[in-house]
Parts: structure tokens; sequence; C-alpha cells
């Protein structure tokens, strides 16, 4: 799978480039395919400390509770498998969501004040859900789970 990243914004495109970048509005001409976008573990089968601290853990509750009656799906994601600090010299920019590989919404998050956590509440039950955190030092980081 190829990726695109937006020079103005960093925002993650998957296969494809837009006309317009969803998140900053930059045109298709701001986008550059860029092979390593995403930060991978050396070794999945043996995660570093570092790997554990920036790859998101997805948590899927199929029963919403705050918006009951529909189809309303909750995911979780929080960075890292131990928490990633968040200090004015390295936190999390931001987390990306996307469903089957097509964005959904980004959250800011603030050092000192925010976890490395967020949450969406989906109005879809099934698909993939892919989610990029953005470390300021350490740069992007994902992962992946099936509604």
């Amino acid at each position: 799978m190829k990726t695109f990243e937006c020079k103005v914004c960093g925002h993650i495109e998957f296969n494809a480039a837009p006309e317009k970048c969803l998140v900053c509005g930059a045109l298709k001409q701001a986008f550059v395919e860029k092979a390593d976008a995403i930060q991978k573990p050396a070794n999945p089968a043996v995660l570093t400390e570092a790997d554990k601290k920036h790859i998101p853990q997805i948590v899927i509750v199929k029963e919403c509770g705050l918006i009951p009656g529909g189809c309303c799906t909750d995911v979780h994601a929080r960075v890292g498998e131990i928490e990633h600090v968040m200090i004015d010299k390295h936190y999390i920019k931001y987390l990306d969501y996307y469903l089957d590989y097509k964005f959904i919404s980004r959250i800011w998050l603030s050092p000192n004040v925010c976890h490395p956590a967020a949450a969406l509440h989906l109005n879809a039950n099934s698909g993939k859900i892919t989610v990029i955190e953005n470390c300021n030092v350490h740069g992007n980081w994902m992962a992946e789970a099936s509604l």
C-alpha cells in the first residue's frame, strides 16, 4: 500500500493523494509519496521499549453509552502499551482515525494537559479502523483493528 504525506500538515493518505487535503485544505500538489511516512518496529515479534511507547493500542466498544438506541461503536486509542510522555519537549501531537483507509478525524492533543489518548463515536459497525499517532520527536506510528 502506498502512503502519501501532506507537506503542509503531515496528514497521511493511503493509495492515492486526494485533490485537497482533508486536514489543512492544501491542494494535491502538496502531497508526496513517502514509503517511510509511518515508523515500524524493526522486529514486530520483539518490541523495544520505544516501540511499546509509540504503537497505538485500539479498543473497540460495540455498545456506546453516549448515543443509545442507534448504531454507535466507540473506538478508543491510547498511545503506547507503555504510556507515552506528554511534556513540552516530547509529546503526541495528534491522532488520526481512518475507516477502511479513508480519513475520518484528527484529534489534537496538548502536552502537560492531555493523556496520549482519544476516542471517537462512530456511526459504523464494520470495517477496519486505522489509527496513526504523530510524536513530535519520533514521527508517525500506526495500528489497526477490525470493528
